[in-house]
């Protein structure tokens, strides 16, 4: 669709009203001529004369964009195929709009993300995990303050997940009347609250260990791991941050398994897999038994309904809640196994 001065526009809804943007305004900031546009995942698809590009809204800084293109440029010299964010004219790592919005311009991977239902894609996914640790590694440049993650952070999170599950907790209690997914909730509240508390508590008597910080993905997932005609692309580095490793393992292994029904032996095989390339200390692995044990899933659930308009019955909640319950057998008996390699 066309503006008045002959300009492609993009449509969204901002606060229930319906506002134009302009990303060709945004991309004539760069050294490249548009040939299309198109909405993609809370990012515009752009078809350039130097080929696909990818147009997002940035939410940090000038200096920490200038930080990951760094970053993003180091892990290419050690032969990651990664996003490499593009420059203005310029030179500057981020685009401006009208409103002051900033935008960064990313390569594009065509290929498919990773498959949840084949081992091998995950077993691959998760070597190019260790990889990407290991060539985060040989960065010699500062590391910035604005990057690094509180040491406790990981704690503090839990503590605050634990208080907001008592208030659903409390909440459904007050209920006279309670729906479908209520009720379950409260015959399950009791334990599952007291295995949070439980992890949250050993990790008090856990002290940070330097070695097992370094640079993390921040948010590695199977949408953002590309299998590529080229080899595996990994894409969305926008949470990247210097903290514990194991989150980053931890994520990944938690959302293969609760697609795979918390399968022992997958898990145990991506574990060897992260270890062929990045030998786990008896620390790392204590650390990931603590990310996994915690129950994360049970929490997102409550927050959502929590969170969400509760006069309304979500018969998706439901299900989630019972797929958790029937799943939590298999996830007890998983996580016996690792606590067995923590030491």
């Amino acid at each position: 669709m066309m503006n008045r001065h002959g300009e492609k526009t993009v449509y969204e809804l901002y606060g229930g009203v319906l506002v134009y943007i302009r990303p060709e305004q945004i991309l004539g900031q760069y050294e490249l001529e548009v040939k299309s546009v198109s909405k993609g995942r809370e990012s515009y698809i752009c078809d350039t004369s130097q080929g696909t590009k990818v147009l997002k809204e940035y939410h940090g800084s000038k200096e920490r964009a200038e930080f990951l293109a760094g970053m993003l440029t180091c892990l290419q010299e050690q032969g990651l195929t990664v996003e490499t964010l593009i420059r203005t004219k310029e030179g500057s790592p981020i685009a401006v709009s009208e409103d002051e919005t900033k935008y960064i311009l990313l390569e594009a991977y065509a290929g498919t993300e990773c498959d949840t239902r084949n081992r091998d894609a995950m077993l691959a996914a998760v070597r190019r995990l260790a990889r990407l640790h290991q060539a985060a590694a040989a960065y010699t440049g500062e590391i910035p303050e604005f990057v690094k993650a509180d040491q406790n952070a990981l704690l503090t999170l839990y503590e605050k997940h634990n208080r907001e599950l008592r208030k659903v907790k409390n909440y459904i209690r007050s209920k006279k009347k309670k729906n479908e997914f209520e009720m379950l909730f409260a015959a399950q509240c009791a334990r599952f609250m007291e295995k949070a508390e439980r992890v949250t508590e050993r990790l008090k008597d856990v002290k940070p260990q330097e070695e097992l910080l370094g640079f993390c993905h921040g948010d590695y997932n199977q949408h953002n791991v590309i299998f590529t005609s080229q080899g595996i692309a990994v894409v969305h580095f926008d949470s990247f941050a210097y903290q514990v490793q194991m989150s980053d393992l931890a994520n990944f292994m938690r959302k293969m398994l609760e697609k795979n029904n918390w399968n022992t032996g997958l898990g145990l095989d991506l574990i060897r897999a992260y270890d062929e390339t990045e030998k786990l200390s008896p620390g790392a692995l204590n650390c990931l038994y603590l990310y996994l044990a915690y129950p994360e899933k049970f929490w997102k659930i409550a927050n959502h309904y929590y969170n969400a308009h509760k006069a309304w019955l979500s018969g998706r909640n439901i299900e989630k809640l019972q797929k958790l319950v029937q799943q939590e057998t298999d996830r007890e008996e998983f996580l016996g196994m690792l606590f067995h390699f923590t030491g």
